[in-house]
């Protein structure tokens, strides 16, 4: 039983829009990949899936994170942390804040503004990148500040694609102030297909996560060898799924927009033809992931 639930949750690897565990790797680096995502995956499905009392199904899995350290951990999923933890020094505070996003995700509905959607980003996805870079062995201030540009970019990306799902579970992520500025309601996001106003918001949105995507995308040319590859199939992976939304005219109401696997695969063989290029010009490296355009000058 204990291993269905750990192919179940594995299963979900497919689906996302980056190779969660490249074959370019070494095979321990996918190893630590593998259950680094795993605890993701976890940690996510206890927040947005789970029935029942997921606080205390949260709060449980930060005690799961306190026996990883202390080698006895009750579920499989986080058995598999266990050697991994050890064999880098992963220290246990990224875990501790991917189980903090999913707390707030049970009190925190929407979020006013730009800036506050990318603290919640700094919970739920930076994090992520963190670990990756452990197992890289290749942590430091400026790889760590690149890679938050990826995963926020990664994280805006799935928030976009998922607008209607996260509605009926009654989130919404675009910022309150950008509906605002858009002239588009609740409504909008709840009807079956796009309005115009809420198209020329999603492309806003999506420029945005791009923007994102580009100024972290160096980090595959500074680490470079197999993990910088496998960072710019993190990348090409998110600029995909923006094709995806672009190509259906911004519609993710009526269904949810995704590369398919051959757009996929040609995304990732021009990310590695072209590792670390940001597109039209180096992006400055230096950008903080909260800076962002005005929607006035998107318009012009």
């Amino acid at each position: 039983m204990a291993q269905d639930a750990v192919a179940a949750v594995m299963a979900k690897a497919d689906r996302e829009n980056f190779p969660v565990a490249s074959r370019l790797l070494p095979r321990r680096s996918r190893t630590g990949l593998l259950a680094i995502y795993g605890f993701a995956r976890l940690v996510d499905d206890a927040g947005d899936e789970a029935g029942g009392d997921r606080t205390a199904l949260l709060d449980w899995l930060d005690g799961e994170v306190d026996r990883v350290y202390a080698g006895t951990p009750g579920h499989p999923l986080m058995r598999r942390l266990v050697p991994v933890v050890r064999r880098y020094g992963i220290p246990p505070e990224p875990f501790r804040r991917l189980i903090q996003a999913n707390r707030q995700d049970q009190v925190v509905t929407s979020y006013a503004t730009f800036e506050d959607l990318l603290a919640y980003c700094d919970l739920s996805a930076n994090p992520v990148g963190h670990l990756v870079l452990h197992v890289f062995e290749a942590v430091t201030p400026r790889r760590m500040h690149l890679s938050d540009h990826v995963c926020t970019g990664l994280q805006l990306v799935e928030h976009w694609q998922d607008v209607s799902e996260d509605l009926r579970r009654g989130r919404v992520y675009l910022p309150q102030e950008d509906l605002a500025r858009f002239g588009c309601t609740r409504e909008d996001l709840a009807a079956a297909g796009p309005s115009s106003r809420f198209r020329a918001l999603m492309a806003f949105e999506a420029d945005r996560a791009r923007r994102l995507l580009d100024q972290g995308a160096p980090l595959a040319r500074d680490l470079g060898g197999r993990n910088g590859y496998a960072v710019a199939a993190f990348v090409a992976g998110g600029r995909s799924a923006l094709e995806a939304i672009e190509r259906s005219g911004y519609d993710v109401l009526s269904r949810t927009p995704r590369p398919s696997g051959l757009r996929r695969a040609a995304a990732i063989v021009r990310a590695l033809a072209t590792r670390g290029s940001a597109g039209n010009g180096r992006p400055a490296l230096d950008a903080h992931p909260h800076a962002h355009p005005d929607p006035q000058e998107q318009r012009s």
